[in-house]
């Protein structure tokens, strides 16, 4: 018999889609021990970009990095993490879950061992894009070990479940990964993910996942698109991770790069329209369904930058550090645990207008609070606004998944094209939402500085007083009157670049907010147009036929 014949199953046991685990009965005992691993999994994977994304100011130090060099270390993830389930996917279903489980859970642990001998940048950045494939398999199996945990009628709320956890990294990150820092310093946080790493790898030994179907899934041509389609995002994660850093008209290599990622991605989809058998199926994707499902999970990940490049930005501009933060982001952490429990009680399959809508409200309510922030805000102020933007964070991404499964198990030949989409949504909504944000936030810091400094003159009392006392600060140490004089007017202007940077970030609040609300009118009102042509579909359904007219 061939190695890939289809298995003979139990109608309860068959896989829904290539590739993935059966779903045979389970003892209670056995299911929470799925949970377990499940649990393990997702958070390694999760961790392993959270860690270095939240310390990249230490790494910085230990690696002997600029800021801008340093920010190619969670760039280099991404680039890799964003394009290769084009290679998972049928990885899984040609080679079956055990190899696919024992070779990436292995690399993974691989890649967190040879962190430990990372002496460079370049050996840095090189780990960490071997890290990015490496995590996006552990995504995908956490998610499947958590939903063998659960029962059959409940298997969609384990999907909701396994896709939330992987989400509560980042903020755990920010909480204890200081402590980590302290224990060894940047090999703490690598030996702790190499703990993880090596106890997920055993988890999985010991509970494997049931079978699934194999089938032969590669084509030749499948290799193409892939060496045209992940460079060319690549590219454009390169340029926007760190466009904003090396600044988008100052440096040449950024305009190179977006040329280059736009010729080899449409000379990947052009591969694949014409393709019989297609990796990704560009007619599909261009469907009405598929096309607002991509763009409202990318805005809503846009509008969740609030909580990255919003909230912990404007901290550190005022000074704040991790350490000085462990309380928002325990609330950040209880919000995201909040919204998966919520998400996975109240799930209705195909109904992803009420999520989305609170998602979109408590980050549009979350930064509106946030928008009346001043020099004097600190971590305490902003816990109930990072509450609502973590339960927001966790509580829509699940039944989105699922609107879009929902597409994939009525046409399985789709399953690689929905991963690429859902994965790209996500990744490229936060990769832009930091980009733009950043941007505006720049520009707009410029505006206050210019504003600010215009009415900063000597002639008027209160910036002459102002100056003055700044000086008298320095009056035990230094005895120059003009060197005191040049001190004050310098912590004066430290003083309006500090006012400029909370005016810039109130403005950054404001305008999530308003991207959030305009975001959920659009989903409101697309939802009121299908109502009324279901409603006028169902009046003329019901309607009597009209009579034949007798002939004359």
């Amino acid at each position: 018999m061939s190695r890939y014949a289809p298995r003979e199953w139990a109608e309860h046991e068959r896989p829904k889609l290539p590739g993935s685990p059966s779903t045979p009965l389970h003892t209670p005992r056995r299911r929470v021990a799925f949970a377990v691993v499940g649990f393990i999994v997702a958070i390694t994977g999760g961790l392993g970009n959270a860690l270095v994304t939240a310390n990249l100011l230490n790494l910085q130090g230990a690696l002997g990095a600029t800021s801008a060099e340093v920010q190619w270390l969670p760039a280099a993830y991404v680039m890799t993490n964003v394009s290769v389930n084009l290679i998972l996917v049928k990885f899984r279903q040609q080679f079956g879950l055990r190899a696919f489980t024992e070779v990436f859970l292995g690399l993974y642990a691989l890649v967190a061992f040879a962190h430990l001998f990372v002496h460079g940048l370049e050996s840095a950045i090189a780990v960490r894009a071997a890290h990015g494939i490496a995590g996006a398999a552990l995504s995908t199996l956490g998610l499947y070990y958590m939903m063998q945990a659960f029962s059959a009628e409940h298997r969609l709320r384990g999907l909701v479940v396994g896709i939330g956890v992987a989400q509560l990294a980042t903020p755990l990150a920010r909480i204890f990964s200081a402590d980590l820092l302290e224990f060894g310093e940047w090999r703490g946080l690598y030996l702790f993910e190499l703990g993880l790493a090596l106890i997920a790898l055993a988890g999985v030994l010991m509970l494997r996942l049931p079978p699934s179907d194999r089938m032969k899934a590669f084509e030749k041509t499948d290799f193409l698109t892939f060496v045209l389609f992940a460079p060319g995002m690549a590219l454009l994660c390169a340029v926007l991770s760190l466009g904003r850093i090396d600044w988008w008209f100052d440096a040449e290599w950024i305009g190179w790069a977006l040329a280059g990622a736009i010729v080899l991605l449409t000379s990947a989809i052009a591969v694949e329209h014409f393709r019989a058998n297609p990796l990704i199926n560009t007619r599909w994707l261009a469907s009405g369904t598929m096309v607002r499902l991509g763009v409202s999970v990318l805005l809503i990940r846009f509008a969740l930058s609030e909580q990255s490049t919003g909230a912990v930005g404007f901290m550190q501009a005022l000074g704040l550090t991790n350490d000085q933060m462990h309380g928002m982001f325990a609330m950040v952490a209880l919000g995201c645990a909040l919204g998966i429990v919520a998400s996975a009680l109240t799930l209705v399959p195909g109904r992803m207008i009420v999520p989305s809508s609170i998602a979109l409200a408590c980050i549009a309510i979350g930064a509106l609070l946030d928008a009346h922030s001043t020099n004097q805000t600190r971590p305490q102020d902003m816990m109930l606004s990072q509450f609502l933007i973590g339960f927001g964070s966790t509580y829509f991404l699940g039944p989105a998944m699922i609107l879009g499964m929902g597409q994939v198990i009525a046409q399985p030949r789709n399953l690689i094209t929905f991963v690429v989409l859902f994965g790209m949504a996500q990744n490229l909504g936060g990769l832009v939402g930091t980009a733009a944000l950043g941007t505006f936030q720049t520009a707009r810091e410029k505006y206050h500085s210019s504003q600010l400094v215009e009415h900063l003159t000597l002639q008027d009392p209160l910036v002459a007083a102002r100056v003055q006392a700044g000086a008298a600060a320095y009056a035990p140490v230094v005895a120059d009157p003009a060197t005191r004089n040049a001190l004050g007017m310098r912590a004066l202007g430290t003083a309006a670049s500090r006012e400029a940077n909370v005016l810039a970030y109130n403005d950054v609040f404001m305008l999530i907010a308003a991207i959030a609300l305009l975001t959920m009118v659009w989903m409101l009102i697309h939802r009121l147009r299908l109502l009324k042509r279901d409603r006028a579909l169902a009046r003329v359904a019901s309607s009597p036929a009209p009579l034949p007219t007798p002939a004359p």
